[in-house]
């Protein structure tokens, strides 16, 4: 039904449709399922998010000591009243590096669109849930909203950090929640797509640099980073801040960016912050031996 953004906002206009009913009825049509099962299987996926955020909420741990506990810390701050970027983005904050934080102890996920950006959709999702008070219905209309965007992206470019660094996981899931926020928030199709322009935009050449090469650091912090890209991003779309580069032609450049990344900037941790002094150590720690010996 629509191979770009472009056709999704015009089947979107044209039919006076949102653009999670356009994704729901490509998903019937793809896979020959219902139209009660395709949700029903959303609704599955939005359990497991919820889920995830709320065990990371209560504080865990990874078993290789580099990651856990910052959520609570941020959830606390909040409630200082003292927080200087906002009570609903910290939240949002809070709940993507929740999410991320379950993920690096082994907790089970919902991968938007994979597991090392899992963090920032829920995030957003029930961050915004306080602000905008959707219905159940509503909440799974976000993630078709959001997988919309990921279809586009995991069709026309990439969606793997081995493949086009961190600007194809982080960025694209950034961009996904950001499209959503619109939708939920009551905005156009065509607001939708600038906010994942503006997001997207603004995580390209993001590296992928996995600290003794896993998904902890500095992976989960990049979702808290792209939990607020995406909110911030949403806001400008619905204040009727536009793209100068059209939605497509920003996704093809993360294509293009990510085929001329080095290889040791995509998940090798050979660079970027997995070669640093610390980054060394800490691999070395953990492993007994530096992987990498460069």
């Amino acid at each position: 039904m629509f191979r770009n953004v472009a056709e999704l906002v015009e089947l979107a206009v044209s039919s006076g449709k949102k653009i999670s009913h356009i994704m729901i009825e490509q998903e019937v049509e793809f896979t020959g399922k219902s139209r009660e099962e395709v949700i029903n299987q959303m609704s599955n996926n939005l359990d497991v998010m919820e889920q995830a955020v709320e065990r990371g909420l209560q504080g865990v741990r990874s078993v290789s000591g580099l990651t856990g506990g910052d959520a609570v810390l941020l959830q606390k701050y909040i409630q200082t009243g003292k927080s200087l970027s906002g009570d609903l983005l910290l939240d949002a904050v809070s709940k993507a590096v929740a999410t991320n934080e379950v993920n690096a102890a082994m907790g089970t996920i919902c991968a938007t669109p994979t597991a090392g950006s899992a963090g920032v959709v829920p995030g957003t999702l029930f961050a915004v849930k306080n602000k905008l008070h959707p219905s159940r219905e509503q909440m799974i209309e976000f993630l078709f909203t959001s997988g919309a965007f990921g279809f586009v992206v995991a069709n026309n470019a990439s969606i793997s950090g081995a493949a086009g660094g961190c600007q194809a996981e982080v960025g694209s899931a950034a961009g996904m929640a950001a499209a959503a926020i619109v939708e939920m928030a009551g905005g156009t199709p065509e607001q939708s797509a600038e906010a994942f322009a503006i997001t997207l935009k603004n995580m390209l050449g993001l590296v992928c640099d996995p600290v003794a090469g896993l998904v902890e650091v500095p992976c989960v912090k990049r979702n808290a980073m792209g939990a607020a890209n995406a909110m911030v991003a949403a806001d400008m779309a619905l204040a009727g801040i536009t793209s100068r580069i059209p939605c497509d032609e920003v996704i093809d450049a993360m294509y293009k960016i990510g085929q001329t990344m080095p290889v040791a900037l995509r998940e090798t941790a050979q660079g970027g912050l997995a070669a640093t002094p610390t980054g060394r150590e800490l691999e070395a720690k953990i492993f007994g031996v530096s992987l990498n010996k460069k």
